[in-house]
């Protein structure tokens, strides 16, 4: 019993160790192309405690449709960045179903995206690690 315990245990951890270092590779910045219409699209999933990308890539001066949509869950979740001085502020709750939204960075920066939801007597979501960024790159 107790050999069975142990061999299960460190299944678990193996499992658990490749999960990891999965998730460390998909968390590598994305630079979003901009498509032959001139606009740049990127999805963003958000999830438990998590939003996948986490660091997203895009220039100034160029239309982003940013489409954003949650996990299926029973927990809500949020998407909110805040940064009117350079033409981007959305904030929506997340659904299973996809939204759409577009803007126009004007300038360049780093701005984070971030859940909103809080529950009494705990940890914010973003608190949790469901925080990511925008990077805005001056246009060429």
């Amino acid at each position: 019993m107790w050999r069975t315990a142990r061999i299960l245990l460190l299944a678990l951890a193996a499992g658990a160790a490749g999960m990891g270092a999965a998730r460390a590779a998909d968390d590598a910045p994305v630079r979003v192309p901009v498509d032959a219409d001139g606009v740049q699209r990127v999805a963003i999933v958000g999830g438990s405690y998590f939003f996948h990308p986490s660091h997203v890539i895009v220039k100034a001066r160029v239309p982003v449709e940013l489409t954003v949509s949650k996990e299926a869950g029973l927990t809500p979740h949020s998407f909110a960045i805040d940064a009117p001085q350079a033409g981007i502020a959305v904030r929506t709750e997340l659904s299973t179903t996809p939204r759409s939204f577009r803007f126009t960075p004007t300038q360049a920066g780093r701005f984070a995206y971030y859940c909103t939801h809080r529950l009494l007597f705990l940890k914010s979501h973003r608190d949790r690690g469901m925080e990511g960024v925008l990077e805005v790159e001056g246009a060429p």
